[in-house]
């Protein structure tokens, strides 16, 4: 695992107020051998991917903006949180810097953890995809993945060398090339951005998606239903958010800002009721570019506040796997 660089969690204290005024840079530890079972952030500090596919970088330095972002948040869950690093990519070496987070999502998954990834491109889900199938192998080679994805893109791209458009066709290529069925769904998908042949693409995967106009405003027991049926399908699933997702008046800092969007409250909701089914076994959050923030830094402030609300609603997945 990567060593963890704990010198970011530094912040705000109030004695005055007690034992219950505790914020997140006084909890977080560096994840370490036989620690009780928690939610372990891990960075992958790349964005090669979004160089690939022409977009602007500076994702590379989104895992340490969110942990600032977090230290001075407010406290209130029980259950443990681990600063796991961050895996880095050498120059343009993309290939071996997934294979090294698949290798770190692994063995936090086999340790009892459950992977917060903070990315990074979208390249971050095909690491993270690889490390969390190959632990769940070890618990039952049986176990069905399903992936759902909040996105304003399918990132099904077609393209030969990977990048950020293309993790989950390389993911629908692998599951092929070993007889796996795909199971996909994408909420927020924006019509105007993706063209014809990726919806040809995602119809012949057989991705389910629900487009942004869909979705604002939330109907709940539509967007609910989707998901029930689609989790029934599954043992575990790998829950993905890229932020372009959200309205680009709130989320600026990605490199596709979107003109409509998904609003936040819609997002929040959606993402706490994946994570009520208690399959959610990983979640990827990414697409921050802390290089085109607001002066304010409103970006990071959302990004962190979507990780707060994972990490604090996220219950264990794999117990019930493992009996």
């Amino acid at each position: 695992m990567p060593t963890p660089d704990m010198s970011v969690w530094k912040g705000r204290v109030d004695p005055a107020d007690g034992a219950l005024a505790v914020r997140w840079h006084q909890r977080v530890k560096p994840l370490a051998r036989d620690v009780p079972p928690g939610v372990a952030l891990l960075g992958f500090a790349c964005d090669e991917g979004v160089r690939r596919n022409q977009g602007r970088v500076g994702a590379a330095g989104g895992p340490k903006a969110i942990r600032s972002a977090l230290t001075d948040l407010a406290w209130h869950q029980e259950q443990p949180v681990y600063d796991a690093g961050d895996v880095g990519c050498t120059g343009t070496d993309l290939e071996g810097a997934q294979k090294q987070l698949s290798q770190a999502v692994y063995e936090s998954i086999v340790a009892g953890h459950r992977p917060l990834v903070l990315g990074g491109g979208h390249e971050t889900s095909w690491g993270t995809y690889q490390g969390l199938v190959r632990a769940l192998k070890e618990i039952d080679h049986h176990l069905k993945v399903g992936i759902i994805n909040l996105d304003a893109h399918f990132d099904l791209r077609a393209d030969k060398q990977p990048n950020s458009g293309t993790p989950f066709a390389q993911i629908a290529q692998w599951c092929r090339e070993i007889d796996r069925l795909f199971w996909y769904m994408c909420l927020g998908i924006s019509e105007p951005v993706n063209t014809a042949a990726l919806f040809d693409r995602a119809k012949r995967f057989e991705v389910q998606w629900m487009l942004d106009t869909e979705l604002d405003p939330l109907r709940p027991d539509e967007v609910f239903n989707a998901l029930q049926k689609f989790v029934q399908m599954v043992d575990m699933l790998h829950l993905s958010i890229d932020l372009d997702v959200l309205p680009g008046s709130v989320m600026p800092a990605v490199s596709s800002p979107a003109a409509h969007g998904v609003p936040l409250s819609t997002v929040e909701a959606i993402t706490t009721a994946i994570l009520g089914t208690g399959r959610v076994a990983l979640v990827d959050l990414v697409e921050f570019n802390p290089a085109i923030d607001t002066a304010d830094g409103r970006a990071a402030r959302t990004a962190a506040r979507l990780a707060w609300l994972i990490a604090k609603n996220w219950p264990p997945a794999l117990a019930e796997a493992e009996e």
